[in-house]
């Protein structure tokens, strides 16, 4: 993607996370942590401006990096690695399960069958801690498989994206941060 029509497709995620997904009052994070507001990104890219927006920008990194599969814990990570489908990449989708399924296959790592030489690209929708990204890379990790890089929607900037990067031992891209979200955020 040329660099112009990605910063086009930014602009036009940032706008619907503004509109869509920033939820200001206190609220318990996913981390445990209370926060005076939060970035709900689902109830954006769930919609067809932001799932056009995430697209374009999801299977851009994906070429990129040369990831032949997206995905990551499930529930942040699902929508995103279907926009890397939607968005032209040629890879495969997974999902990370908490736990491993009690019945059917007992996978944890659901979708089609990721295979060793596969460059798995993990995607999250908010970095906060960094938690629910590190539970998935520790689920590939102990299936054998590794990572090109980690991908989030937004990163809160409070330390995940770091954590992450030294785990992964990959790249860490926000494609958006609160900065961009909720620049006039009181503890800014």
């Amino acid at each position: 993607m040329q660099l112009d029509a990605q910063a086009t497709a930014r602009e036009r995620l940032v706008a619907e996370l503004r509109a869509h997904a920033l939820v200001i009052g206190e609220v318990v994070l996913t981390s445990g942590a209370t926060a005076h507001y939060l970035v709900d990104a689902k109830r954006a890219i769930l919609r067809p401006a932001g799932f056009s927006a995430l697209s374009e920008l999801v299977a851009g990194q994906a070429r990129t990096w040369n990831a032949t599969a997206v995905g990551g814990m499930t529930m942040g990570a699902d929508p995103i690695a279907c926009a890397a489908l939607a968005g032209g990449a040629a890879v495969k989708a997974f999902f990370v399960r908490k736990e491993v399924k009690a019945h059917g296959l007992s996978r944890r790592i659901e979708g089609p069958l990721l295979e060793p030489g596969d460059r798995c690209m993990l995607v999250e929708d908010v970095v906060t801690t960094g938690g629910s990204t590190l539970r998935a890379l520790e689920a590939l990790r102990s299936e054998g498989h590794g990572v090109c890089g980690v991908l989030a929607i937004c990163d809160r900037l409070v330390g995940g994206a770091e954590a992450i990067e030294q785990a992964a031992a990959a790249p860490f891209v926000a494609l958006t941060t609160i900065d961009d979200v909720y620049p006039d955020r009181p503890d800014r």
